[in-house]
């Protein structure tokens, strides 16, 4: 249940309307996309910001005779895990389609961030005939050493997915980033978004026509890090609504109905896609009172009553300070997925003037928008600790962050590797992390509204891609909404 110190806050935010500015949102944008630059793996451009990171990787994918260089590093560690590196690559794209307007000078910035990780998965998909390249380095391996992105010397094995090893989940989220991707670049760049949308569709065929799991053609090289807990259903019905979106092609739209109902759930991320499938395809609905999408615009309120805090379907907890809390692993990633969902769903009711009921409550577009600038406020650093949960904004800050390249010395101080062990003294270090991550947001507080801002911690102290890509859209909105 949420706290009494919540609802006053909601009822203040609602009864104050706009006198509360709340954070500087667009520092916050900026730095929540600069952050992806400390993630990149390959071969780092001139213009490169955060200086303390250099090349690495460079040779991903040699085990395989092919080049798989590039893309993104997923969270604190050194391994590029497809799963969750394509839903960052979805999630940022939506964000710049639904959002792109009020983005300014960071929309490009944005469309930077969506390439570094298209190019790579482009790679993924087009390097051999009737394979998908799903991740790059031993997660085992890797884990068991403390060294920076740079001198990596853990195996850098190559891992697939095929007809005989199926991957649906894996294959129908890439297809999902690689369609979300083609719109961003449709205008500015014809020709890569073309094929983007042609890669796409080839690797929705397959993810369609050989049917399984991922972890089960993987198994220990993808659990328990980035298992499909929830299926592959859930990412055939994302990936064929964002072909949809993309093409407009009836297949799409028939194939969606083939799959039935879905679940009802009350959470939204990299592995779970069910509720952001629900409201990307309610869009039709409620735009343009297609029956065709009825069914998914009233999965999607569902959703959204399963998530506010005053409504008798409600599932979801709150802390004291006013934070969502689902689960103690990493919680934030939850946090800014939903409200991502919540202000995008608020957008299209505004967009045409439609209300929902939960139970006997009338949910006007308001009640989400308030839920959602509640979340980012306490994220950017009205909470009880009064700091912030993204790394050099604001005076107060996670410091030790989990992540490798941030705690250990940059190459440009100490040229000379530390090996796979060495590092561990920086690793155990109460002393602040040397190279600042700028925009990186953490796993966030306890239940209790407490963040320790420690190494060690990394439930809490560890950033990832796709807790940042989800951010981005609800920080856009604020920016709108901030001038």
């Amino acid at each position: 249940m949420a706290s009494p110190f919540f609802f006053v806050f909601l009822l203040s935010g609602l009864l104050l309307g706009n006198t509360y500015a709340g954070p500087n949102y667009r520092e916050a944008l900026s730095k929540s996309l600069l952050f992806f630059q400390g993630q990149r793996s390959g071969r780092l451009p001139g213009d490169q910001k955060l200086s303390w990171r250099f090349n690495s990787g460079l040779s991903d994918g040699s085990s395989a005779h092919v080049d798989l260089s590039g893309g993104y590093y997923d969270a604190g560690d050194n391994v590029k895990f497809n799963f969750p590196m394509a839903f960052t690559t979805t999630m940022l794209s939506w964000s710049s389609l639904e959002y792109g307007k009020k983005m300014g000078p960071e929309l490009q910035n944005a469309r930077v961030a969506i390439r570094w990780a298209t190019d790579y998965l482009l790679k993924c998909a087009r390097a051999t005939p009737g394979k998908l390249y799903v991740g790059v380095g031993d997660p085992n391996g890797d884990h068991k050493c403390w060294e920076r992105p740079e001198d990596m010397d853990t195996p850098r094995t190559v891992y697939s997915v095929s007809a005989s090893n199926p991957g649906s989940d894996v294959a129908a989220e890439t297809a999902a980033a690689l369609a979300a991707s083609s719109m961003v670049f449709r205008k500015v760049d014809p020709k890569y978004s073309r094929l983007l949308l042609a890669t796409a569709k080839k690797v929705m065929q397959f993810a369609i026509q050989y049917r399984g799991a991922y972890s089960d053609s993987l198994s220990s090289a993808v659990c328990p890090f980035y298992c499909s807990y929830s299926g592959y259903k859930d990412e055939l019905l994302w990936g064929a609504a964002w072909l949809h979106r993309a093409t407009n092609n009836q297949y799409y739209l028939n194939f969606i109905k083939s799959l039935g109902g879905g679940d009802q759930p009350d959470i939204f991320s990299w592995d779970n896609k069910y509720a952001g499938a629900y409201v990307l395809l309610s869009r039709r609905a409620v735009l343009n009172k297609d029956n065709n999408f009825e069914l998914y615009k009233q999965a999607a309120e569902n959703f959204m009553c399963k998530i506010l805090p005053n409504s008798p379907s409600s599932s979801t907890k709150y802390t004291q300070g006013g934070l969502m809390y689902k689960l103690p692993q990493s919680n934030l990633q939850y946090v800014t997925s939903i409200t991502f969902l919540l202000t995008t769903y608020a957008k299209y009711m505004k967009s045409s003037k439609h209300t929902f009921n939960c139970g006997n409550s009338l949910i006007a577009p308001n009640v989400l928008i308030n839920l959602s600038k509640r979340q980012v406020d306490y994220i950017l650093g009205v909470n009880p600790m009064k700091m912030s949960y993204m790394v050099g904004f604001g005076s107060s800050f996670p410091k030790r962050i989990h992540h490798r390249g941030s705690s250990l010395p940059s190459r440009a101080v100490r040229s000379n590797s530390l090996g796979c062990s060495g590092g561990f003294q920086s690793f155990r270090t109460p002393n602040p992390n040397p190279n600042i991550l700028t925009g990186a947001i953490v796993g966030g507080p306890d239940r209790n509204d407490q963040y320790p801002d420690q190494r060690d911690d990394y439930s809490r102290s560890e950033p990832a891609t796709y807790i940042n890509a989800a951010f981005v859209g609800p920080l856009a909105y604020f920016v709108g909404k901030s001038h």
